[in-house]
């Protein structure tokens, strides 16, 4: 499944000339490209998908959607690593 995570811009930085961050999902922190979103900044949430920043969301939403993916399991699901789930 794959599904967008809504997740908090803890860092910004550029990589190959690509606008990239470090994205914090409730404790899972990830590399996310950030090139759609020029205008987004740390400490803003965004809806990230399959490694992409995709659109900009208010705290208030994406703390409640963070809550219900994890309470019915998905976002651990979501988030685990290629190795995490070789080890599965």
């Amino acid at each position: 499944m794959c599904l967008g995570i809504p997740g908090q811009i803890k860092e910004i930085y550029e990589m190959n000339g690509i606008r990239m961050g470090k994205v914090d999902f409730s404790g899972i922190v990830k590399d996310v490209c950030l090139a759609y979103l020029p205008d987004i900044d740390v400490g803003d949430y965004t809806i990230v998908h399959v490694g992409f920043a995709i659109t900009r969301l208010d705290e208030q939403s994406a703390l409640e959607t963070l809550a219900l993916f994890r309470s019915i399991g998905l976002l651990d699901e979501e988030l685990r690593t290629d190795a995490e789930e070789e080890a599965a």
